[in-house]
């Protein structure tokens, strides 16, 4: 397994990464996840990627795995071997033409130039102590379009000291039986190489490509997290490991409990969303929205599969909304600890579905709230008021808060400044905290969405993802302010922890 993520990954539009960034994504891939080797830049984009690279083979040096940090080189007379050195890098992935029409288009030479000018890379890489893997760019089209060529590239490269030639599907154009027919072709014909084979997504036929390289015989695969890449990317790292272990039966020295870490992480780096229904590592993946199979799965596990969250760090959930039934309904009230009557939980379930069909987005959190609203009890016991907060926003200076809070009947006053509103208000709630001893959660994941078309005046409704104590919550707060819409996700966080700490109460339960 050979991730790309930070190489091909950032060609990802609008995607880059820091030299921290990429330290922290390389150390999680090699450490943790157990990837056998990373490809972490193109040699010669600019002064920052060196200073990355130079980072990275640093580290990686000191941890005795440098030979599994790859860079993307070109045959250009020895400079992207330059730069290698320089940054300290002991693995060249070379870029050469796989196609004629790449060949003669681009560089305008024969074939025999192209490979002797290969061949001269090579061997003074060696002599440098770099190793060095090939990449036959567009070698899905020289197969379509010049097989003939590509055998005699493969053919000289397999009688130099290359470790690996890679067999990139550049523009994402073959289909399934292509795949399996063009890798079978290289793996039958030359079955001393070791290939890799390198998808990418434009029809959306990544992942089976990979599945039928693999089964024509292929050694590695590449891939990056979340399937960043160009266009519409490459074959996404999760998804291959479930392929791989599930069906294949090809056991990859991956460990299947830290892909959902690794995909969050990347994900905060990116800003690119992980969708809420990709395979494996998408919110909803793992979450039953239809009340049969709430009932299916409390009666006999009926709607399981071996896509168990429990491999990947994550936990099955039931969603609320309007296709609930009293099964799902049933689930997140025994994980809340509340429990209810027959004809409570009749009334209850009304309720959500009639918020369902408004498009109302309900979380477990909301249920003691949707209880206490529907059964008139005094199921939400507001132990953390907001009495009052200011906020300030003055140019060129960063904005302040002032924030009076009431937990009990006590009244407690601070002020703080912050990168935004929301920060400066939220750094003020945790002055108040610390000076109590009291724990507070951290937030994990904050989201905004307007209905397509709001003006100005559009309700916001903010989603804000908390963990404390080692457990996942969700609290919504709607208002036309953004930051408003926060404060309110935050203080009915504040007081759903609050509960929690002194038990909850319903109809005497």
């Amino acid at each position: 397994m050979m991730d790309t993520t930070l190489r091909d990954g950032e060609q990802t539009t609008g995607v880059s990464f820091n030299d921290a960034e990429k330290l922290a994504i390389a150390r999680l891939l090699l450490e943790e996840v157990k990837v056998d080797r990373i490809e972490v830049a193109s040699a010669r984009v600019s002064d920052g990627e060196l200073k990355a690279v130079k980072r990275l083979t640093k580290w990686a040096e000191s941890h005795n795995c440098l030979d599994r940090i790859e860079v993307l080189g070109f045959v250009d007379n020895n400079i992207s071997l330059d730069w290698i050195q320089e940054a300290g890098g002991r693995v060249l992935n070379l870029l050469t033409k796989g196609s004629l029409k790449h060949l003669t288009g681009q560089l305008r030479k024969t074939k025999e130039q192209h490979l002797g000018d290969i061949e001269k890379v090579i061997e003074e890489a060696e002599r440098r102590g770099i190793m060095v893997n090939v990449y036959l760019e567009d070698w899905s089209n020289g197969m379509l379009n010049s097989p003939e060529y590509v055998e005699f590239m493969v053919n000289g490269l397999s009688k130099t000291a290359v470790h690996r030639i890679m067999l990139p599907d550049t523009l994402g154009i073959l289909n399934p039986d292509q795949t399996y027919e063009f890798c079978k072709s290289m793996t039958d014909k030359f079955p001393d190489v070791h290939f890799d084979y390198h998808s990418h997504n434009d029809y959306d036929l990544a992942v089976a490509n990979v599945y039928y390289a693999i089964k024509a015989g292929v050694k590695g695969i590449h891939t990056t997290v979340n399937g960043l890449g160009e266009r519409a990317g490459n074959a996404p790292l999760a998804s291959i490991i479930g392929v791989m272990n599930d069906h294949l039966k090809v056991k990859p020295h991956i460990e299947e409990s830290k892909l959902t870490k690794i995909s969050s992480m990347v994900e905060t780096f990116s800003g690119v969303r992980i969708p809420a229904n990709k395979p494996l590592t998408g919110e909803n993946v793992f979450t039953q929205c239809s009340g049969v199979h709430a009932d299916g799965d409390n009666k006999d596990n009926l709607y399981f599969n071996n896509l168990l969250p429990e491999r990947f760090g994550r936990v099955r959930r039931y969603a609320l909304g309007k296709t609930s039934g009293k099964a799902n309904i049933k689930k997140n009230l025994e994980d809340l600890g509340i429990e209810l009557g027959p004809e409570d939980m009749k009334k209850v379930t009304k309720r959500v579905i009639e918020l369902g069909d408004k498009k109302e987005n309900v979380t477990p959190e909301d249920l003691p709230y949707i209880i206490s609203d529907v059964l008139k009890t005094e199921q939400v016991v507001k132990r953390i008021k907001l009495k009052n907060y200011h906020l300030s926003l003055v140019q060129g200076l960063k904005p302040v808060a002032t924030v009076s809070l009431q937990i009990n009947k006590d009244t407690y006053n601070e002020t703080s400044v912050g990168d935004g509103q929301y920060d400066a208000f939220m750094k003020a709630l945790w002055l108040i905290y610390e000076k109590l001893g009291k724990e507070h959660p951290v937030l994990s994941d904050y989201e905004v969405s307007i209905p397509p078309g709001g003006k100005t005046d559009a309700l916001v409704e903010t989603v804000i993802t908390w963990e404390y104590k080692s457990q996942e919550f969700k609290t919504r707060g709607l208002d036309a302010d953004q930051t408003e819409a926060a404060i309110k996700a935050t203080l009915r966080m504040l007081n759903i922890i609050e509960n929690k700490e002194h038990g909850v109460v319903i109809n005497g339960k």
